[in-house]
């Protein structure tokens, strides 16, 4: 049996992809406290506190290291400011922990645009630091809509494996291929939803409507100027990304045309966006919808880690 650690471990999207297929978790770490209550109610098992403050000699040895690192210093919607933001910094807690314990595999996830932010200095720093640590680095941008979940969600994922491989273990990856499965936001589609979900307003306006299944979001329509949480989407599309931090009317999760009136999505459709059952454990309110935006898809990770060839 495989070991790994999950650093940022947020709801715990990695530990659920990596323990349904038989992987042991040795250790988790996060300083967000309400995650923490979720990842408790989840797994039995709270994770420790801040990773900047926890020695790489207490971290138990491992085979896998997981980490959805801290992406607001690197998306569009942050200020950009990469590895020089405190929360981009928590990289090289990633490098102190991997040169120390030297795992077979690190598995990583992050928005698109690192590979752009700070004119591509950032990727460079980040491929460079882990060769010097002994890691071949491979990434991919994957969009979960190709991969049998009904929302656009573009992420950066990196498999490293270990340069110096043990007679043992041989470690190859190729990116998964996409599936193109047709599944859509209606199908994941609650009947009964809260009313605050609904939007009333009077300046809603709908462009057009259509019955016809694409995998990628469908705009039809704006209330107010249109801007970001304020555009609705077909529910024959696939929803937009989930977000953390977006606000507007459609705060979090979007708006889309549901029958004839306009609503956000409930939680438990946000738990499918993401490939989570319906019974994950997340905060109440925007907090769990909050989670959900920062987690990582179990399925997506699954994905990848299965594109791995672990051969003898």
């Amino acid at each position: 049996m495989y070991t790994f650690i999950d650093l940022f471990s947020g709801v715990g999207g990695f530990r659920h992809a990596m323990e349904k297929r038989g992987m042991e978790c040795v250790f988790s770490s996060d300083i967000d406290t309400k995650a923490n209550e979720a990842y408790y109610a989840n797994f039995k098992e709270k994770p420790k506190g801040d990773i900047t403050e926890i020695s790489e000699k207490k971290i138990p040895k491992h085979d896998i290291l997981c980490a959805g690192f801290p992406c607001q210093s690197f998306s569009i919607s942050g200020a950009q400011k990469g590895l020089d933001d405190n929360r981009g910094r928590l990289f090289y807690d990633i490098v102190r922990i991997a040169d120390y314990h030297k795992p077979y595999i690190l598995l990583l996830e992050n928005v698109k645009n690192i590979l752009t932010v700070d004119n591509g200095n950032v990727i460079k720093t980040i491929e460079t630091k882990l060769d010097e640590i002994g890691y071949t680095v491979q990434k991919h941008v994957l969009n979960a809509s190709y991969f049998g979940i009904p929302q656009s969600r573009e992420r950066v994922y990196f498999v490293a494996l270990r340069k110096e491989q043990k007679s043992d273990v041989k470690l190859s990856y190729h990116p998964p291929k996409q599936t193109m499965k047709k599944i859509y936001l209606d199908d994941i589609l609650e009947k009964d939803v809260d009313k605050a979900l609904f939007t009333n307003r009077k300046d809603i306006k709908i462009d057009s409507r259509t019955s016809k299944h694409e995998l990628n979001p469908i705009r039809i329509g704006e209330l107010g100027k249109g801007g970001q949480g304020e555009r609705i989407y077909s529910q024959s599309g696939h929803a937009i990304t989930l977000s953390a931090y977006g606000g507007g009317v459609g705060a979090r999760t979007g708006l889309y045309l549901v029958g004839d009136r306009v609503r956000r999505l409930s939680i438990n459709e946000c738990k499918k966006l993401m490939g989570f059952p319906e019974n994950w454990k997340v905060s109440e309110g925007m907090q769990g919808y909050q989670q959900l935006g920062n987690a990582v898809i179990p399925t997506m990770v699954g994905y990848v880690y299965d594109s791995i060839k672990i051969g003898k």
